[in-house]
C-alpha cells in the first residue's frame, strides 16, 4: 500500500517527451501503443503509485493533437480470438475500445483491418462498423513479409494498402492486443506519407520492460511472467550497446525486426532515424520511480500471482507446463517462493487444519483475516465478512447476516434455480448484507469498509468459479489460488 511511483511526474514527463518526439519528425508522428492504453493494472501493481489510467491522462493532455487508429487482425475477426481478461472477441473489443476512447475525450480517426483477404467475417464487420459512421480501412497481406524488403517497400508492397486519411499530427495506433499489425501500420503510412511529401516519423510507447533499470530488475521481470504465454524475453539492447557504448534494455521481438525496420526506413527516407530499438521508444516511467525497494517487492509479489494464474490456467487446460516453468525460472532468479506471499501460508495452514477449504485476506495495514468454509458460506465469502468487520472494528461474535436471512437465499439457489452447492458465494453475500444494511447499523458500517479492500491480497487453497473471480476483481482484490478444484469431478 506504500507509493514507489511519482505518477504526477510521469504525466508531465511524458507528454513533454512525445512532443519533442513529434517536433523531431515535424509534421506528423506516428506513435505505435504497446499494452493497454487504459486500465493498465500491471504497471499500477508493479509500479505503486502508477495509477491504471495514467496513459490515458496522458494523452488527454495531449487531446487536442492526437487522433487514434486501431487496428484489427482480419484472422483474429474470422476466428473469433477472445481477449481473456474480458471475455470478449477482439472484434466487439473494437467496439469497446472506440466507445472508451469518444467518452474519454479523445478522437478515434478510423480502423484498419489488416491482412484482408476478404475474410467473410471481416466483411461483415468492415460493413457493420461503415453503418455505425466509422471509417475502415483495408491493408493486404505482403508476400515476403517482413524480410522482403525491396517488395515490401513498393507499390506493390505497403502502395497496395489504402492510404490512411488522418488530420492531426500525433497518429495514436492501438489494437484489442498483440499480432494486430500497429508497427506494419506505421510504416505502411510513412510509406504513403512520404510518397505525399509528408514528413512523418514512428516511434513506439510500450511501458515494458523499463529500458533504464537493470535487466534483472523485478519489475522487469515481472514484465516477463506478465507474458511469459507469448515466451518474450528480455535482453540487453545490443545496437544501443554498439552505438553508444551504454547498456540498456528492450526485448527479443523488437531486437530481432530491428534490422529489418532500419532497412525499411531506409527504403522509404533513404536513412534511418534510428539507431537501436531503444532509441524508438518514448518511453518515461524508469525516470518516475522514487522508491526502488517498494518497486521491487511490488514486483516479486506480481510474480508469484502471475505464478498462479498459469497453475490455474494449466489446471483448466487452458494454459502450459513451458509457462508454468518459465515463471518458476523467474522466481529462481528473483530468489523468491509461493510462501513470499504472506496469503499463501496463511490459507493453506488453515485448510490443512480443517480438512476443507479456506482463504485469506491481507488488509492494508498487513494484518491476515481468514475465511473457513460452512454450511452457509464458502471460505472467500466468510474471509471478506471477516475482513469488513476488521475494517469496521466490529466485534467478532455479531453475526452481520442471520442464519435466518441466509437460509431463504440457499433455499431459492438449491430449490428454484438448480445449484447443487447450497453455499453463498461472495456477490451473494453483499447482496444479502446490503439488504441489512437498510436496518442494522453494523451492516452499514461493514459495507462502507469495502473500498478499502481494493489493492489487497487474497489466496484461497481451491480455484473459485468465475462469479466469485469476477467479483474479486470488481472489489479491487488481488486474487490468488491454488490449482485444485474443491470437488473432483469430470466436468466443472
Amino acid at each position: 500500500m506504500k507509493t514507489g511511483f511519482d505518477n504526477q511526474k510521469y504525466l508531465t514527463m511524458q507528454s513533454e517527451h512525445i512532443r519533442d518526439r513529434i517536433a523531431q519528425f515535424g509534421d506528423k508522428l506516428y506513435l505505435e501503443f504497446g499494452g493497454k492504453l487504459f486500465d493498465d493494472y500491471h504497471a499500477s501493481r508493479v509500479l505503486p503509485g502508477f495509477q491504471p489510467d495514467s496513459k490515458l491522462n496522458m494523452l488527454l493532455q495531449l487531446a487536442d493533437q492526437a487522433e487514434i487508429i486501431i487496428a484489427i487482425n482480419a484472422a483474429d475477426i474470422e476466428k473469433n480470438k477472445v481477449r481473456h481478461d474480458l471475455g470478449i472477441t477482439y472484434d466487439l473489443d473494437v467496439l469497446r475500445l472506440i466507445q472508451e476512447y469518444r467518452d474519454k475525450g479523445l478522437y478515434v480517426g478510423s480502423v484498419v483491418i489488416t491482412r484482408y483477404a476478404r475474410q467473410p467475417a471481416a466483411k461483415q464487420f468492415k460493413t457493420k462498423l461503415e453503418k455505425l459512421g466509422i471509417r475502415v480501412y483495408r491493408h493486404y497481406p505482403i508476400e515476403g513479409y517482413p524480410n522482403n524488403v525491396s517488395h515490401i517497400v513498393s507499390d506493390n508492397g505497403y502502395g497496395k494498402n489504402e492510404y490512411i486519411e488522418t488530420t492531426r499530427p500525433l497518429i495514436i495506433i492501438t489494437a484489442p492486443g498483440p499480432g494486430s499489425g500497429k508497427m506494419a501500420v506505421c510504416l505502411s503510412q510513412l510509406y504513403h506519407e512520404n510518397k505525399r511529401g509528408i514528413k512523418a516519423g514512428y516511434a513506439k510507447f510500450e511501458t515494458f520492460p523499463i529500458w533504464n533499470i537493470p535487466l534483472k530488475h523485478p519489475v522487469n521481470l515481472a514484465y516477463e511472467a506478465a507474458t511469459a504465454d507469448l515466451n518474450d524475453v528480455n535482453m540487453i539492447d545490443p545496437f544501443h550497446l554498439d552505438a553508444y557504448g551504454i547498456t540498456t534494455v528492450n526485448y527479443n521481438r523488437d531486437v530481432e525486426i530491428f534490422p529489418v525496420l532500419a532497412a525499411m526506413f531506409e527504403g522509404i527516407y533513404g536513412y534511418c532515424p534510428y539507431k537501436s530499438p531503444t532509441d524508438m521508444g518514448v518511453n518515461m516511467a524508469g525516470n518516475c520511480i522514487i522508491d526502488d525497494a517498494i518497486c521491487q517487492e511490488a514486483s516479486r509479489q506480481e510474480i508469484i500471482r502471475r505464478y498462479y494464474q498459469a497453475l490455474n490456467r494449466l489446471a483448466r487446460d487452458e494454459g502450459s507446463k513451458e509457462e508454468v516453468y518459465k515463471i518458476e525460472l523467474l522466481m529462481k532468479q528473483a530468489k523468491i517462493t509461493p510462501q513470499d506471499r504472506p496469503v499463501v501460508v496463511a490459507a493453506n495452514q488453515l485448510a490443512q487444519k480443517n480438512g476443507s477449504p479456506a482463504a485469506a485476506l491481507q488488509l492494508p495495514d498487513g494484518q491476515i483475516v481468514t475465511g473457513k468454509t460452512s454450511a452457509l458460506l464458502g471460505a472467500s465469502a466468510a474471509a471478506l465478512l471477516n475482513a469488513v468487520k476488521e475494517l469496521g472494528h466490529i466485534a467478532d461474535e455479531i453475526h452481520l447476516i442471520s442464519p435466518t436471512f441466509i437460509e431463504p437465499i440457499q433455499g431459492l439457489k438449491t430449490c428454484y434455480l438448480g445449484s447443487r452447492n447450497p453455499r453463498l458465494h461472495t456477490d451473494e453475500v453483499l447482496i444479502a448484507l446490503s439488504m441489512c444494511a437498510a436496518t442494522d447499523k453494523d451492516a452499514r458500517i461493514a459495507l462502507e469498509q469495502l473500498p478499502k479492500l481494493r489493492g489487497c491480497q487474497v489466496h484461497t487453497s481451491v480455484m473459485l468459479s468465475p462469479v466469485d473471480i469476477n467479483f474479486f476483481s470488481r472489489l479491487g482484490l488481488e486474487l490468488t489460488s491454488e490449482p485444485v478444484y474443491e470437488t473432483k469431478k469430470l466436468y466443472h
